[in-house]
């Protein structure tokens, strides 16, 4: 599909009535349905994550296909890897390791309970809606939808509106696995949005911008219901001293450039020592000019999603260079065309506009450091980041850099691969988010850890019931609490 297939304007207010009254229905079915059936056996929860794998396999060339008629144009090849490929090795990580996530934790008692039991047992929590973003439509939804059935969940989707054709795609490839009452996808605008967000979900996961993370949270909070909330921010890449700079700009190159850079935890600035900026800018625009010759027109290198997303990368450029950047276009300029080659930006200062947003895109800015104490005051300066990258570090150094900085997850020697081992949590800290979910985080997350006691039937536990005095009960309160200290004699 060309660019000129992509939908003209969002969705139309009636389209969004129509939709949030079909979305009022359905979490009502969801329910009612995890009412009737509060606690799926681990052979359904199984059972779905594999449909849910086999639909993946089946769908995969449709999904490229809506992908890249959403974008205009996105390879195919990084739409396998991560729309198809990264949903199902984390939903067969969640089934290799269910069985044992499921199982109750025995937790000890206090000494004065000894011979009673207790345990946390992980409960499903009901019905949860994921809002999902555009950049990456179906493993961004389909993620947190792994978490919720390995947690036994019933689950809402809503797809962001730059991604009709995702939706749609997600909608019927989700109804050959999933009966509504189990798994529904939901469009719409921004009204149908706000609707989704104001439903009385059991947790609610959302991932997209700080600021409508914002509005999310606010709008839970009237309902005291749970959120994850994966927001991206300012990922920043510290280049060593003593890193191989061709090695190191051909990483963040490529970070840069998957997906043109509209990814929450693309490397957003780097950090290179003094005096090596220019070098090193050279270099990221040598790695980006092998790794896509062309632009323009190249099947393999992806759009920016609309128009006016396009703009505001331009307007970002044209900020910096007016307040005295140096640009480095890494290729030939297309012109207004959202094809944008990567921009290396130098002489950058706190002033400019892509230093105070999060950039999402193919642009660059490099700041120098003296010491590496100061490139983790720079970052420690900011809000903090999702990801972090440490490239060419020293073992000490990295030991440092994790100890002295604060990010959702590190890769160090490249960008981002933190994020594809499903083992580990995937979250933010601070303004780049709360909470997690891949892996066990992930089902800990979507579950109540429901605490459990249970009183051994001859444990003499009334010996502590009034009247309060006795000798055991006087013999209790002086063994956990001990005597209380003299008092110091009065001053004079």
């Amino acid at each position: 599909m060309s660019a000129a297939m992509l939908p003209k304007a969002l969705p139309a207010a009636s389209e969004d009535a129509e939709e949030i009254a079909r979305m009022q229905r359905l979490f009502e079915r969801q329910r009612l349905a995890f009412e009737a059936a509060p606690y799926p056996e681990r052979a359904a929860r199984k059972a779905g994550l594999r449909r849910l794998i086999d639909a993946l396999r089946r769908h995969q060339d449709d999904i490229v296909a809506a992908v890249n008629g959403d974008f205009g144009v996105r390879s195919g090849v990084e739409t396998r890897m991560v729309e198809v490929m990264g949903p199902m090795l984390e939903a067969r990580h969640a089934l290799s390791h269910l069985g044992r996530w499921m199982k109750p934790r025995r937790r000890s008692t206090e000494l004065l309970f000894l011979g009673n039991r207790a345990w946390v047992s992980h409960q499903p929590k009901g019905v949860v809606g994921i809002i999902g973003t555009w950049n990456f439509p179906l493993y961004l939804t389909l993620g947190p939808l792994v978490a919720a059935l390995a947690a036994g969940n019933r689950a809402m989707i809503k797809v962001s509106e730059f991604s009709p054709r995702c939706t749609l795609l997600l909608r019927s490839m989700l109804a050959e696995c999933f009966d509504e009452d189990e798994v529904a996808v939901c469009g719409g605008g921004v009204a149908a949005a706000q609707a989704f967000n104001a439903l009385p979900f059991n947790h609610l996961v959302f991932t997209g911008s700080p600021r409508v993370g914002r509005q999310v949270m606010r709008a839970a909070a009237e309902r005291l219901t749970p959120v994850t909330l994966e927001l991206g921010g300012k990922s920043p890449a510290i280049v060593g001293p003593d890193a191989d700079l061709h090695d190191a700009a051909l990483r963040i190159a490529h970070g840069k450039a998957f997906n043109a850079g509209q990814i929450c935890v693309a490397p957003d600035y780097a950090l290179v020592p003094r005096g090596r900026s220019a070098t090193f800018a050279a270099a990221v625009a040598q790695a980006f000019t092998r790794l896509y010759p062309t632009v323009d027109g190249n099947a393999q290198y992806t759009s920016i999603i609309t128009e006016w997303h396009a703009a505001r990368l331009r307007d970002l450029l044209t900020d910096a260079q007016a307040k005295g950047a140096t640009l480095l276009r890494c290729g030939a300029d297309a012109g207004n065309g959202r094809q944008m080659p990567l921009t290396v930006v130098t002489h950058v200062d706190d002033g400019m506009r892509l230093m105070q947003e999060e950039i999402f895109g193919p642009i660059l800015p490099v700041l120098e450091y003296d010491r590496l104490d100061d490139a983790m005051a720079l970052v420690r300066r900011g809000e903090r980041p999702l990801s972090l990258y440490g490239l060419g570090l020293s073992a000490a150094d990295q030991a440092r850099v994790l100890k002295e900085t604060h990010a959702g997850g590190v890769t160090f020697n490249d960008w981002g691969w933190h994020v594809f081992q499903h083992d580990l949590p995937f979250g933010g800290i601070g303004q780049s988010g709360m909470g997690s979910y891949h892996g066990e985080e992930g089902f800990r997350e979507l579950s109540h850890a429901k605490a459990v006691f249970r009183r051994h039937r001859f444990f003499p536990v009334s010996l502590f019931y009034p009247p309060y005095g006795t000798l055991v009960q006087r013999l209790a309160l002086r063994l956990f609490i001990g005597a209380a200290p003299a008092k110091p004699p009065p001053a004079n």
